[in-house]
Formats: C-alpha cells, structure tokens, sequence
C-alpha cells in the first residue's frame, strides 16, 4: 500500500529545478504555471539564490509546483493515499483530485503572500528541535511563549514564535533535546502569528470550485482521513494558524496499512521522518530525476501497474 507525500517550507535549495526542467514537457508545464500566478517559477527555481527563495511568496508556490513536476513526471501513479506537510497539502489536495493544478498554484501564490504579510507584523521564526520526550518538549515550549507548530514524530518537533522566545529557546533546551535547528522559514507558520491570512484565505477559498478526494486524503490537522472537498478546503484555510500533527499522520498511514511512501520533489525530509518512525515502512525521496526509476520500482511493486 503506496501513500504518496509532499514537503513542506524549508525543503528548498538553490537552483533544486534545475535537472527536472530537462525531462519532456516540464519547462513548458512550468512557464505556464508560471503564467497563470505572474510568479517566474523557472528563475525561482533554477537561478534564485537562498535568500530569494526563502521569502514565503515565493517558497510556497514554488513548493507546490516541484511536487506537482515530480508527480507528472512519475506517470499515471494511483496511490492509496497522500498526505503533505504543511503547504504540501496543497499539492496533496491536486493528487487526491479536490483541485486542479491551475486553481492550487493560484490559492497556494494567495497563502504564500498573505503568510509573507503577517510574519512581516513581528519578527517570527520556527526552530526544529531533536531529542527529548514529546510532552516534556511541548510543556517548556508552552512556558517560554511558544508554539509545537510542527509536531512530527521521531523525535522531532518544531517551535514557533518571536525572535525573542526563539532565542530564550536556544540558550535553555528542554531536558532530553540534543539540538535546535534554525529553520530556513521567515515567520512563525502554523501558529496565531498567521491569524490574518486565515481571513484572506477564506476569501480565496470562496472562489474556488473542489471535488471530493479519489484516494485517501489525510489531514494535518489530526490525521483524519477527509472524504469531502469541501472540508479540505476548510482544512487547508484554518491550517496556517494551526500545528501541523505529522506524527498522526504517520498513525494514519500505519493504521492504513501503508507499506511504501513516497516523497515528492524537493524529498528527504519526510522520508527521514519515516525511515524513523515507520519501521516496516519501504521510503523513497525523490530529490532528483535520478531517483525516478527507484521509485516508479516501489510503486509497482506495492500499488501494481495502473489499470
């Protein structure tokens, strides 16, 4: 049982496109893409340096284009279920047939802008914490200020908050956590910091048109499977100023079944997660078009050709 997956802000690196703009089609697809949300995804993800690219309004739709790049480039794949990171449900929601890339890339260019508009209000951040018991880690979070925004299993949860609360953080570590990670993000995602991009991406919400999901969609939420396109929708709105709960997810994908996952491009992040916290569970990262045929092997051998 194949659940496809798609990362989340921060998995970005300079010129990362670069090698999937050769494969037939993809410059074509990207321009056009490109065209429709007057973002040039081709400079962003092929010349853009680190700090271009880090900037929300970029990183989010860019995101979300390279996901859909890699998914093309894979064929005619039918996973059981997807599920993405953060904007990566974005992507997610295109795979499980609730929108089309078109309307995705134009939501997913309003969300990156309206996130960029509130972290602009305070100085925000997000570091990755390694080690130590999750409640231990949630309870000296919660006594400094800040939020578990990303709550990813394994040993791995994310803090978000004020450049002040974020440095109290790195000079006193809750028990057990062996590092905190700077994240290459500019605001304090998934927290009450992006409240104001809650009510433009409702506006946005309105305007568009959703299907109900043709495969299993699990939600950041809660990692609740969501049978109807309208409650993505909803889901994909509140989800900014609410914590990402990978770690149910992944109890999603072990109650499921799942024996293979696959990340799409720019991969490595999630499956680092799962290489952790799913034993038993075969992941494949496609970072390159190099890692095409891996992966294009585990979905045949845990999906089957598609009818």
């Amino acid at each position: 049982m194949l659940v496809l997956v798609a990362p989340g802000q921060g998995a970005q690196t300079p010129g990362f496109l670069t090698p999937w703009l050769e494969l037939p089609g993809a410059s074509d697809r990207l321009a056009a893409w490109s065209k429709a949300i007057d973002l040039d995804l081709v400079h962003y993800g092929t010349q853009a340096d680190a700090d271009e690219i880090r900037d929300t309004a970029v990183a989010q739709p860019l995101l979300v284009a390279a996901g859909l790049l890699a998914a093309h480039a894979l064929g005619d794949v039918r996973p059981d279920a997807v599920a993405g990171h953060s904007v990566g449900e974005i992507t997610a929601a295109v795979l499980a047939g609730v929108l089309d890339e078109t309307a995705a890339l134009r939501f997913v260019r309003a969300r990156g802008l309206a996130m960029a508009e509130a972290a602009a209000v305070t100085e925000t951040g997000m570091a990755a914490m390694l080690g130590g018991e999750q409640d231990v880690v949630v309870g000296h979070l919660e006594g400094l200020g800040l939020t578990p925004a990303n709550v990813n299993g394994a040993g791995q949860i994310v803090a978000a908050g004020t450049a002040e609360q974020l440095a109290a953080l790195a000079e006193n570590k809750p028990e057990g956590v062996r590092r905190v990670v700077p994240l290459k993000v500019a605001g304090a995602f998934h927290t009450a910091h992006m409240a104001p991009a809650v009510a433009v991406l409702e506006e946005k919400a309105a305007e568009l048109t959703v299907a109900d999901p043709k495969t299993s969609y699990i939600s950041n939420r809660d990692g609740a499977v969501v049978t109807g396109g309208e409650e993505v929708l909803a889901r994909l709105v509140g989800q900014v100023a609410n914590p990402v709960r990978w770690d149910r997810c992944m109890e999603t994908f072990q109650e499921l079944g799942v024996t293979a996952l696959v990340e799409l491009c720019p991969g490595g992040t999630l499956t680092g997660i799962a290489k952790r916290a799913l034993p038993g569970v075969k992941p494949q990262a496609l970072k390159t078009p190099d890692d095409l045929d891996a992966a294009r092997e585990l979905i045949a051998e845990h999906t089957g050709p598609a009818a």
